[in-house]
């Protein structure tokens, strides 16, 4: 909620201004970020937590976490070297929004190389453990004994996830930022659909803002490390279809449903009272989607463990995020009613059907992950027997059943 505060305080004060750029959108980062970081430090004290596998009461001397700060940081600055290489390979790092992420990263690498060392210097003195997965990283390549395999892969799998998603969320900062900031909003209050189109837009913006801060912060200290990266192939294909350059649901990908359809605006254009009903419901599944990464604070992450969540969305469904956002999709879409014949419809609901499958596939394979954590299943285990929506899926199986 103090995260929330920030972000909508700075919207307000952007709008006021008519601050819309690139840079207005990277203070909406901090505006959310630093209240987080404040409540989190001075009133959850959550550097406390056991979780984080810090012990600060018996602090090592630095001659015996020197050397293994060094072989850490070797790993650490062999991982940057190695997404830069990445980014420097892929040409679509290089094209439209994602300038704006490279511009952002490439200005915060040598920053965050400095700060490395004296942070790594003098976190190890206080780690149980210090010899994490880039000291097992650093340990292979400079040929030191004691390093696992096991570890240095969930160490890379992590930092694949942080690097692939953190440049995705700051390409697509800006535009949403913008785009709501410069909205009209005297003319946009006198028509609904005008109106739900800027609530969601906003929606979207405090989405992609707790997004962008939950991949940045991503410390021991906050107890928002990564605890683990998902280690099934099936995770990251299904999650990575969602997502460019790979996605499949873009405007000529074997799944776009869009081709042949319009949508609920179109076909709802002579029915006003109906057509504000249903510009409320898109609202309010957005305002679910939006509910439910705000409900990660620092945490937010795709296919990584960073902490079970049991609370807010997650308290009436195990994924509210996939769910409001394929039902927002079916909504506004309408892909049995078509523009063209009956087999652009039928081909249209189909693909839509096959972009839910998608999501369900995801749900799936994450929750294998998660699994592997008891606090998980035992969470997964109440929510099947108390939380309202698998309840009411388990109500519709039953009535089905009954009727056959």
């Amino acid at each position: 909620m103090a995260g929330l505060v920030g972000c909508v305080a700075w919207l307000a004060l952007a709008r006021h201004f008519h601050l819309d750029g690139p840079y207005a959108a990277l203070i909406e980062l901090v505006a959310c970020g630093v209240p987080m970081l404040a409540w989190s430090l001075l009133v959850d004290k959550v550097y406390r937590h056991p979780s984080t596998g810090i012990d600060w009461s018996d602090p090592k001397p630095l001659r015996e976490t020197r050397v293994v700060s060094v072989v850490k940081l070797v790993g650490l600055w062999a991982t940057w070297a190695a997404l830069a290489i990445v980014y420097f390979a892929g040409r679509f790092y290089w094209q439209g929004d994602y300038l704006f992420a490279m511009w952002c990263l490439g200005h915060a690498a040598p920053v965050v190389v400095v700060a490395s060392i004296p942070y790594v210097l003098w976190l190890d003195r206080y780690l149980v453990e210090p010899r994490d997965g880039a000291w097992h990283l650093g340990a292979w390549l400079l040929h030191q004994p004691g390093w696992q395999a096991d570890a240095l892969y969930a160490h890379l799998r992590a930092w694949a996830v942080k690097g692939f998603f953190l440049a995705f969320m700051l390409a697509i900062l800006p535009a949403g930022f913008g785009s709501f900031v410069r909205t009209d909003i005297a003319a946009t209050w006198r028509h609904p659909v005008a109106l739900s189109g800027w609530l969601v837009t906003l929606m979207f913006t405090v989405d992609v803002a707790f997004a962008t801060v939950g991949y940045i912060l991503t410390l021991r200290p906050l107890d928002s490390h990564i605890r683990s990266a998902n280690p099934f192939a099936a995770a990251w294909m299904a999650a990575l279809i969602c997502y460019p350059p790979f996605v499949l649901m873009t405007a000529g990908g074997p799944l776009d449903y869009h081709q042949g359809t319009s949508d609920w605006i179109y076909w709802l254009s002579d029915h006003g009272w109906i057509r504000a009903g249903i510009a409320a419901v898109l609202v309010a599944l957005t305002v679910i989607y939006a509910w439910s990464t705000v409900a990660f604070g620092l945490r937010f992450s795709n296919l990584t463990h960073r902490g079970i969540l049991t609370h807010g969305s997650y308290a009436w469904s195990r994924h509210p995020a996939y769910l409001s956002k394929n039902l927002f999709w079916w909504i506004s879409t309408i892909p049995i009613l078509s523009t063209g014949s009956l087999i652009d419809a039928a081909r249209a609901t189909l693909l839509m059907a096959a972009v839910g499958g998608v999501y369900y596939w995801r749900a799936r394979t994450e929750e294998r992950h998660l699994m592997l954590d008891p606090a998980y299943a035992e969470y997964s285990a109440w929510m099947s027997r108390h939380a309202p929506v698998p309840r009411f899926f388990r109500w519709i199986g039953g009535a089905g059943r009954t009727r056959t």
